[in-house]
């Protein structure tokens, strides 16, 4: 059976990663999302106009309807350049997706959030907000995957991640317990990880960090 997929956020990191392991997937029929401005593969969506109208612009690319949503959409204060800004990409972006994917009759959502969200600071904050809002619009299964710090090579080069990607693989060995969720884990585990979640069929929410998203994928290799 051919499962009706739209993707949220194909142009970044783990995104782009997913795109590519379910676009070649016979099983898949995938719809994946863009900003008009962006010059990656898929369909070009102006998310100020999903805002307002969620169903409506998600029934344009995805006439068919939808089975399972996934967002990997996010952004850094750094490089939104505020917090009101990263706030309407983290959250209302991707609050508008679930919306809009709901009433095209997915049942299922994946969420790409990050360790520790609902924690202290503006942006655990805000993904913690997501998540509950997310959680709170009645999906018959939520998947919320927290990695920690993500490795893999971004399109854009950001040189301060580029020393923190260094650091933090240095230190995950020696991160153990709870800490270990913040440690480093790379993009194409989250990514394996999510493909790995398709064929899961058990409802309700539920929560991976880095080591359930390791065995997922590992399960899905």
């Amino acid at each position: 059976m051919i499962q009706r997929i739209l993707l949220a956020g194909s142009s970044g990191l783990v995104g782009s990663l997913v795109s590519t392991r379910l676009s070649t997937n016979p099983n898949v029929a995938l719809a994946s999302l863009v900003r008009r401005s962006s010059s990656a593969p898929g369909l070009p969506v102006d998310f100020e106009t999903l805002c307002e109208e969620p169903e409506a612009t998600l029934r344009a690319v995805a006439p068919g309807g939808v089975d399972v949503a996934i967002s990997c959409l996010g952004t850094t204060i750094r490089t939104a350049g505020s917090q009101p800004a990263m706030f309407r990409v983290d959250h209302d972006y991707v609050l508008a997706v679930a919306k809009g994917a709901l009433a095209l009759r997915a049942r299922r959502f994946i969420l790409v959030t990050a360790a520790g969200a609902g924690g202290p600071g503006f942006y655990l904050q805000t993904k913690g907000a997501i998540e509950r809002a997310v959680c709170d619009l009645g999906f018959e299964r939520v998947d919320l995957m927290r990695p920690g710090f993500l490795l893999g090579g971004r399109s854009e080069r950001r040189v301060w991640e580029e020393i923190g990607q260094r650091v933090f693989a240095a230190l995950t060995p020696i991160l153990l317990g709870p800490l270990s969720r913040y440690g480093a884990i790379p993009a194409e585990t989250v990514a394996d990880a999510i493909v790995g979640l398709l064929g899961q069929e058990e409802l309700g929410r539920h929560v991976h960090e880095n080591a359930q998203m390791r065995r997922l994928a590992a399960e899905a290799s």
